[in-house]
């Protein structure tokens, strides 16, 4: 998953929650400023984040301040007395709002990665000026009226291909987001969104004090089943939360799908299943239903204002799929297959169970149990055993060795101390081509879970490259949920955690592999932007790193031929679980965009369209919608859910072309178109258009059915 600062130029400050650049080069105005967090950065690799220096009380006065300046940049271009051109108001408009960007480099990293309840405070009363803030710039008359200009005198005498894409986005986001309105209905808009942003904020709180506040403590005796390494990490964090003697599980997935694979306790697995699956949805101070319901029904009011039926329609036009029928057809033509092979695992797990005298029926809280042992019986594989041979810091080697092979990347790690972090465990690395030893940029990783951290695992940039003002480099992150280990121990993860793993470094190469003139262009369209780290994952899987990197952790042998067999041939093992959990989620938020709000409730329209799908009742949607941070703590993802699976269709008809070329995954020529079509371009071409030029055709969804073992239909 992308989470990427709020973007301060004007393009991308509509759209809420996203972003396109972050920049740190000089500016005048703010060369003298005395808040830490607006300077200008200072030290190696061109300027880096004062990190060590952020405080939250410096925050608010930053972001005021940084809004102001933008703001006065905006005014100068709008009301700048020459006739409108690309130089004096699109390039003009690339290059404003460095202050803010820098800004919310800190801010992006308090909200996500170091959370304070008086960060989160001071969130809630930002949330409302920062919707102000983006108003005044989509609504600025004069200021679309020239970019309006640009627009129409480009579509008559086109520009060079960069240039014209960035015209192409700027009008198109400023028509999106109501620049056409009337002085009325402009009015409406820019308080709804002011309303969004402070729910989206009350959302993402509520989320996260649930997984704060909801932890189970285990004793001596309740360990059945666990390995040691999670033990003693359990054994840590409950010391660490003053409960010294106990264990503790966390409401985190790196936490709780540990223990429901392989905890022996039936009845701790369902409360640890329950305190998860119920974030957000506890009837208290901190439940997100009313929240969600008014989210949708705002969504509806502002788009109906240009329009638009609904929120889907208007979001999915300048999306690979163009309307919600592409999506969801995509959808419809999964899910079926899909769950009839959870029908086939639920057979097999209650099967194992009855062989071993359980008398029980396969609920939610027990399928990650019994599929492991499932998965243990048919193919002889032990996930436990897996992971001995999978180390967070030898997957770090095999993705630097992954980039090294595609994109010529060095990965060095920077002396500590040379460059701020804003915790201990960051660690950060030099990026360099390998052949010229040029800087490309730094790579920054936060891989543990702790308290005011955010759930999942996500990648995000500090600075973004572009070369419109001389070239720059690129200062990115990847951060991860792993659970800490105890002093002296490996850091031992699943196979899917590895796959994520590389699956968010994948957006890093695609952000230090950018070769985009504009800002604007390194920003990303949402059903294709997944794509690019949905097929380094296919790495992972790869000979060299397989047996380069995949050692165990006490003898440092590589892992078993046989056992690398045994994974493949269960690599489609669990694929109903894994496509119809996801699938469930993407659907729902599809189809309560596309339902009418009015007196929705939002728990009985989760469980009733469930029902009518088919859901199985052996496992819950990935996120259930009351803690669905995707779709409900901002825009980034709504009705874009199902872009997951869009980009996975690339994925798997991309993997087809490495697995027909002479050198395999690793065969130059298809490497380098890759990079050149499928990474660099960020958003400078069109997707369909890209994908084209890599495969030579369209993506074709024969592929993805034959991945995870699916039928595929005649």
């Amino acid at each position: 998953m992308i989470s990427k600062s709020i973007k301060a130029t004007f393009i991308c400050s509509l759209i809420l929650l996203t972003s396109c650049k972050e920049e740190a080069r000089q500016t005048p105005q703010t060369a003298m400023s005395d808040n830490v967090l607006i300077q200008e950065w200072t030290g190696p690799y061109e300027g880096v984040p004062a990190f060590d220096n952020m405080s939250v009380d410096d925050i608010k006065s930053a972001l005021e301040e940084a809004m102001k300046l933008n703001l006065e940049e905006i005014e100068a271009i709008a009301n700048n007395t020459e006739a409108a051109t690309f130089e004096n108001t699109i390039v003009a408009m690339e290059s404003a709002g460095k202050p803010l960007n820098r800004v919310y480099a800190y801010y992006g990293i308090m909200g996500s990665n170091v959370s304070t309840p008086e960060f989160r405070t001071i969130q809630s009363e930002l949330a409302p000026k920062l919707s102000d803030f983006r108003s005044q710039i989509s609504q600025n008359e004069k200021l679309f009226q020239r970019i309006k200009t640009v627009y129409d005198a480009s579509q008559k005498t086109p520009l060079e291909s960069q240039a014209q894409r960035v015209v192409d986005l700027t009008y198109k986001q400023f028509e999106m987001n109501g620049a056409n309105l009337d002085a009325e209905k402009k009015k409406r808009y820019a308080e709804i969104n002011k309303e969004l942003s402070i729910l989206y904020t009350d959302f993402a709180n509520n989320v996260l004090h649930d997984e704060e506040n909801y932890i189970t403590y285990l004793n001596k005796d309740q360990l059945g089943g666990l390995a040691d390494g999670f033990i003693k990490s359990a054994a840590k964090i409950a010391t660490d939360k003053g409960e010294d003697g106990k264990y503790a599980i966390t409401n985190t997935r790196s936490s709780i799908d540990p223990f429901l694979t392989y905890s022996t306790e039936r009845e701790l697995r369902k409360q640890v299943w329950t305190n998860y699956y119920s974030r957000g949805d506890n009837g208290d101070d901190y439940d997100n239903n009313e929240i969600i319901a008014k989210i949708l029904r705002l969504r509806k009011e502002r788009v109906g204002l240009m329009g638009y039926n609904n929120f889907a329609e208007w979001r999915l036009q300048d999306r690979m799929a163009k309307t919600p029928e592409n999506a969801m057809d995509l959808m419809m033509a999964v899910w079926p297959a899909a769950t009839a092979r959870v029908k086939e695992e639920v057979a097999d797990m209650q099967t194992v169970a009855n062989e071993l005298g359980d008398k029980i029926t396969i609920e939610p809280w027990d399928y990650r149990y019994y599929a492991e042992k499932v998965r243990k019986k048919k193919y002889d594989l032990d996930s436990d055993e897996v992971k001995q041979y999978l180390q967070l810091d030898k997957l770090t080697e095999a993705m630097f060795f992954t980039a090294g092979e595609l994109f010529n990347y060095k990965f060095t790690p920077v002396a500590e101390g040379s460059v701020p972090v804003f915790h201990e465990d960051v660690k950060v690395w030099e990026v360099t081509d390998k052949d010229s030893g040029k800087n490309i940029g730094l790579w920054y990783l936060d891989p543990y879970a702790r308290q005011g951290k955010r759930s999942g695992a996500w990648a995000t940039t500090y600075r973004s490259s572009d070369s419109f003002e001389g070239k720059t480099n690129v200062l990115a992150s990847n951060n991860s949920n792993f659970v800490k280990p105890a002093p002296g121990e490996a850091v031992l993860v699943s196979w899917d955690d590895a796959t994520t793993f590389f699956h968010e470094f994948g957006h890093a190469l695609h952000f230090f592999s950018a070769d985009v003139k504009y800002p604007t262009l390194n920003g990303g369209v949402r059903d294709y932007t997944e794509f690019q780290s949905q097929l380094l994952e296919r790495w992972l899987f790869t000979d060299k790193v397989i047996n380069q990197f995949l050692v165990h952790y006490k003898t440092g042998e590589p892992i078993p031929a046989t056992l690398v067999e045994k994974i493949k041939k269960a690599s489609t093992f669990n694929q109903g679980f894994g496509t119809t959990e996801y699938l469930a989620s993407a659907l729902i938020d599809m189809k309560l965009h596309l339902a009418d709000p009015t007196d929705i409730d939002i728990d009985k329209f989760e469980r009733e369209t469930l029902d009518e799908l088919g859901m199985p009742k052996e496992l819950p949607m990935r996120h259930r919608t009351p803690q669905f941070g995707h779709v409900f703590s901002g825009e980034g993802y709504a009705t874009a859910y199902y872009g997951y699976m869009w980009a996975d269709v690339l994925t798997s008809d991309a993997s087809e072309a490495f697995r027909e070329a002479k050198g395999g995954f690793y065969d130059k020529e298809v490497a380098d178109k890759l990079v050149k079509y499928l990474f660099a371009p960020r958003n400078a071409m069109d997707p369909a258009e890209a994908y084209r030029k890599f495969r030579g055709r369209d993506a074709k969804i024969e592929a993805l059915m034959k991945d995870r073992g699916f039928p595929i239909s005649k």
